[in-house]
């Protein structure tokens, strides 16, 4: 069965002022749209097709860059949407805010270290937040469209959190002060919807 654009759980100005409605909308009409078309063709008639996008990326042959840009690129932009809510922001709680506590001394240290690696990301990419097995979390950053399911690229584990730095994401907005749509993906990290990524994969 072919890849499907996700529907997003919230309207595409719902997360105004922090990301604009004409930005979500192009991203997700345009730019997800075309990983997600893309994928679909490179997986046609291969034995990736039927295949759950987590399967093909993490036994994903690094060298096969259609599957690599667009199944990154499918996963990633749909992680992204569901971990941002109207209703976002604040900090996490519960077996989340002690797997972080214990990484990073405090949510404002992780914070900190988060925003760093999505400020620090040179060029197109992402900054993550990863479950390892046994529940220990680390955070890191890829390029492209790469992620940690893919062998050897990140911090491994698997992602619960996800940042677009691509320009795409925040340029009609915020043009080339990337930290400021950095600060503002605070506001609406849906920490619900991590935390239960948190405790499926920990």
């Amino acid at each position: 069965m072919a890849f499907e654009l996700p529907k997003l759980k919230y309207d595409y100005d719902a997360l105004e002022p922090n990301i604009d409605a004409r930005t979500m909308e192009i991203h997700h009409t345009k730019h997800h749209q075309g990983y997600t078309d893309k994928l679909n063709d490179a997986i046609k008639g291969t034995d990736k097709e039927g295949k759950t996008i987590e399967n093909i990326l993490k036994n994903l042959d690094l060298d096969n860059k259609a599957v690599r840009n667009n199944g990154g690129g499918y996963y990633n932009h749909r992680l992204f949407w569901e971990v941002m809510s109207p209703n976002g922001g604040g900090k996490p709680s519960g077996d989340l805010e002690n797997a972080i506590n214990s990484a990073y001394g405090s949510f404002e240290d992780f914070k900190e270290k988060f925003s760093e690696a999505a400020k620090g990301q040179f060029g197109s990419g992402w900054a993550w937040l990863c479950v390892q097995e046994g529940g220990k979390v680390e955070i890191c950053s890829t390029t492209n469209q790469d992620n940690p399911l893919m062998p050897g690229v990140g911090c491994g584990g698997t992602p619960i959190l996800g940042l677009d730095v691509w320009e795409h994401a925040y340029y009609l907005k915020y043009q080339n002060k990337r930290p400021d749509y950095v600060g503002a993906f605070f506001n609406v990290i849906d920490w619900e919807e991590v935390s239960k990524r948190y405790a499926n994969n920990k």
